[in-house]
């Protein structure tokens, strides 16, 4: 039976309340998320941000133990070891260690999925690894709403000195800003702990590098970097949800590899339209 494009794009959401929350969570995620993830590609931290969201594993694992599927004590745990596993690769940094920021992130998620064997079940290491987009409630929208708004709000206020921050980082010292590092880091760690619910330690920061990694393909200036990146997050959770509903996949995975999709077609595309050019102007100028 042919479905029509009603059914195919809008009747998951208008007939199921969960469809709608799983929307709002990932649109609200897609909107603070993606910025973020453009800073982090401006400042070369995609590992960092990659340690940070695996960081977040033994906290939750933590709260898990100490309180069951608690959202509270989860994101409360999550916080707490992202942001010490978030100094200490900080230390890594500083004496140019990068396999150190491999070594934290590897026992990080093994210490996590340890805990959360031993106490709970495989199903609830499955819940933690891979999220349970459909599953997100009112008190986990209101959550993942109040550290979008909160990101938004900072990166509108704070724009220009994270800019400079991002590209040089020694003349804002020299000009006495600090603190903007720390500041960006603690947004990052609140978007990564409020994306754990939805997406899981493997798949958290997938939301925030995947649209900034198709928004650079197509521009290099910041502002239209962060509105591009906005727009494909927006675009992949979306069509996510739809394919996972339809096809009866795994929501997290399903939002991540429509995301990787649009990567590498903006890969292909970017790459195609780069060769031309030149073809163009031999052709003009014969």
């Amino acid at each position: 039976m042919t479905l029509s494009l009603y059914d195919l794009l809008v009747a998951p959401f208008e007939g199921f309340a969960f469809m709608r929350v799983a929307l709002a969570a990932c649109l609200a995620l897609a909107l603070s998320s993606a910025p973020l993830g453009v800073l982090l590609l401006l400042r070369r931290m995609a590992l960092d941000g990659n340690v940070l969201s695996f960081a977040v594993m033994p906290g939750a694992a933590l709260g898990f133990v100490y309180a069951g599927h608690s959202l509270a004590a989860m994101s409360i745990g999550g916080f707490a070891s992202g942001a010490g596993v978030a100094t200490l690769t900080g230390m890594a940094r500083r004496g140019r260690q990068d396999a150190g920021l491999v070594v934290f992130y590897l026992v990080a998620l093994a210490l996590g999925v340890t805990l959360v064997a031993y106490f709970g079940s495989n199903s609830d290491v499955l819940r933690v690894l891979f999220g349970t987009v459909l599953a997100i409630d009112a008190t986990a929208l209101l959550q993942i709403a109040t550290v979008s708004s909160i990101t938004l709000l900072a990166i509108a206020v704070f724009y220009r000195a994270m800019m400079v921050e991002a590209f040089d980082p020694v003349f804002l010292r020299l000009s006495g800003g600090h603190g903007w590092r720390v500041l960006f880091m603690l947004l990052l760690l609140l978007n990564l702990t409020v994306s754990f619910q939805a997406f899981g330690t493997l798949l958290a920061i997938g939301p925030v590098l995947l649209p900034a990694a198709i928004a650079r393909c197509w521009t290099n200036r910041p502002g239209p970097m962060m509105a591009l990146a906005v727009l494909t997050g927006l675009v992949a959770s979306y069509a996510g949800l739809l394919l996972s509903y339809h096809r009866n996949l795994p929501s997290g995975p399903a939002i991540v590899m429509v995301a990787g999709l649009l990567y590498g077609a903006s890969l292909l595309l970017t790459a195609g339209l780069a060769a031309l050019k030149p073809t163009r102007r031999r052709g003009e100028e014969t």
